[in-house]
């Protein structure tokens, strides 16, 4: 079995094996997969953190025999910082894992990496209001991106999904997956900040997931990463009043 992972700070992972075909997730520098096919230039991988499968560029990515050990649980801190490839800077986002790093380090074939930045210890981190509030908040006014998992561009269930890895909290990748676990609130005037909401379509499926911030707040990936107030049938945009997403479940889980 062979395993890869990205050399680029974000690695689009695609449906099809063509550049042109839709970007369904991301692989973040630091995140591992496994190799299931190679056509081209392109190779299908299954990630080993949330079990997704999807068409990346194999010239973005360093190939192992053997998946590297595992040093600390470690991910970057604050909105962006520096990782050092083969003595050049590059930018990578909020959240990106660093567990692979033995000290300031990192060797791959042909790459050698370094970080030289404190990083966020998700084991010390506390899942209340106050580090929830500070950790989302980071990703406000982010461009939403079908499939984006980082400060750069990001959807609705990969923001919850690098929020709760903040606190060690594994999400699946889309939201109708998060809807699929945890433990139902009953009513909304009992969720708590940390909570997650989803909405569904007018045909009953899960479409869109928000974190709550408190009992009538949510924050959410919906054109952009927004605050936006929240009632018993839904979210109402904070600027035009109008009901943009229909409730349909809450979810708490535990870390």
């Amino acid at each position: 079995m062979s395993f890869v992972m990205p050399v680029v700070s974000v690695c689009p992972m695609r449906k099809e094996a063509a550049h042109r075909s839709e970007m369904v997730s991301q692989l973040l520098f630091g995140e591992l997969a496994t190799v299931l096919e190679t056509s081209g230039d392109f190779v299908r991988v299954h990630t080993l953190y949330d079990e997704y499968e999807g068409w990346c560029q194999q010239s973005q990515l360093v190939f192992m025999e053997e998946a590297p050990a595992i040093h600390t649980n470690q991910l970057s801190k604050g909105w962006s910082s520096v990782v050092q490839v083969n003595g050049a800077d590059m930018m990578i986002g909020a959240g990106t894992p660093l567990d692979l790093f033995s000290g300031n380090a990192l060797s791959m074939p042909g790459f050698h990496f370094e970080y030289h930045s404190a990083g966020w210890q998700p084991g010390n981190a506390k899942f209340e209001e106050e580090q929830i509030t500070t950790i989302a908040r980071q990703y406000l006014n982010t461009a939403y991106l079908w499939g984006g998992r980082t400060v750069f561009g990001i959807d609705c269930s990969g923001f919850a999904q690098q929020v709760f890895r903040h606190f060690g909290i594994r999400l699946p990748r889309d939201a109708y997956q998060q809807a699929a676990i945890g433990e139902t609130i009953g009513f909304l005037q009992e969720a708590h900040c940390g909570d997650l909401a989803f909405f569904d379509n007018p045909e009953g499926r899960i479409t869109h997931v928000g974190i709550m911030l408190s009992a009538d707040t949510i924050i959410h990936a919906s054109g952009q990463v927004r605050i936006d107030p929240i009632d018993n049938m839904g979210i109402v945009h904070a600027q035009t009043g109008k009901r943009t997403h229909q409730l349909r479940i809450i979810k708490r889980y535990e870390q």
